[in-house]
């Protein structure tokens, strides 16, 4: 799909498809976005190339695993970053590679799926950037796409206080299986905003010809992206400590239980260790044992077990065994 926004200089704005270029080249003063959503590899190479994209900017926008970059060229500037398709409060999202080619009259969009911030951004809200200048289009959109991950995150806080009640009340197996798969999803995520947070200092400290820091507008936007993303950052390593903690928790409070049931069965044991001892003694089959003979010798034996087992009781007590 291909849809776009031309705006002119005085204000009016037009949206259509590829045929705009053709305007957009006939206007001097103008503005476009083109937005290519899941176009052919040799379609969006070809759309790229007449805008004068360097071949490299274009091989990287092209690679499926590439990382959350920014590298400018003559001409127009490269971002790369990890959009969103689709995030809950579970943490279960698929990110979106968006790479967007920055030049002084254009901005050109691209991305295999749907992107949640470019469609929001398609609108009012996107003619009336455009017609400021390309770049707060893309600010804008990274800005936006931080946003949906910052609620999810917010709305995932709820649900980790709610294991960590789940855990205190008792935890199971199945309330660390989902500590486990949420620690590996921030895993995740803390990667992705790690280069997020990279680029943006780049932008805060290094001047871009088509992302000008002296303009007091552009520095704005680039700051409120940089402090969005460094706060999902810190979010994420904030929830992963957390979620290492209930799990080092829930490990040491299965320890404790196991070391208080090992401890019990220990005197149980020690207690029946001496009693046995003594019965296997007097169960011996010999015909010349000294207290076989003996009267009350029977009564006397199980008094002596008896008070062995009431005086390592007594001493279990007394060190808190029991």
């Amino acid at each position: 799909m291909i849809r776009a926004i031309l705006t002119e200089a005085d204000g009016h704005a037009t949206r259509g498809d590829a045929a705009l270029i053709e305007r957009w080249r006939a206007t001097p003063h103008s503005h476009l976005w083109l937005d290519l959503e899941g176009e052919p590899e040799a379609r969006e190479r070809e759309l790229l190339e007449a805008f004068g994209c360097h071949p490299l900017a274009i091989d990287d926008a092209h690679r499926d695993r590439h990382p959350p970059k920014i590298e400018e060229f003559e001409g127009h500037t490269l971002i790369i970053y990890r959009g969103i398709g689709s995030f809950d409060a579970e943490l279960e999202f698929v990110p979106q590679r968006v790479a967007f080619f920055i030049g002084e009259r254009f901005l050109i969009s691209l991305h295999p799926g749907t992107a949640l911030s470019l469609d929001r951004l398609y609108g009012a809200e996107g003619e009336r950037l455009l017609a400021r200048s390309p770049e707060h289009v893309a600010l804008r959109a990274m800005y936006l796409s931080a946003g949906y991950y910052l609620d999810s995150l917010l709305q995932f806080e709820n649900r980790l206080s709610d294991l960590e009640d789940g855990l205190v009340e008792g935890g199971d197996d199945a309330l660390m299986r989902q500590l486990i798969g949420y620690r590996s999803r921030l895993v995740k995520m803390r990667r992705v905003f790690n280069y997020h947070v990279g680029i943006t200092q780049e932008l805060t400290a290094y001047d871009y010809a088509h992302l000008p820091r002296d303009v007091d507008e552009t520095l704005h936007a680039i700051n409120d992206v940089h402090e969005r993303f460094e706060r999902l950052h810190s979010l994420t390593q904030m929830y992963y400590d957390i979620c290492g903690d209930l799990i080092d928790g829930y490990i040491s409070l299965s320890s404790h239980q196991l070391n208080i049931t090992m401890r019990l069965l220990t005197v149980i044991t020690a207690i029946f260790v001496p009693l046995t001892f003594l019965a296997g003694i007097y169960g011996m089959n010999f015909a010349h044992m000294p207290e076989l003979g003996f009267r009350y010798g029977y009564f006397m034996l199980l008094g002596v077990m008896l008070a062995i087992a009431a005086g390592l009781i007594w001493l279990f007590r007394r060190i808190r065994w029991l």
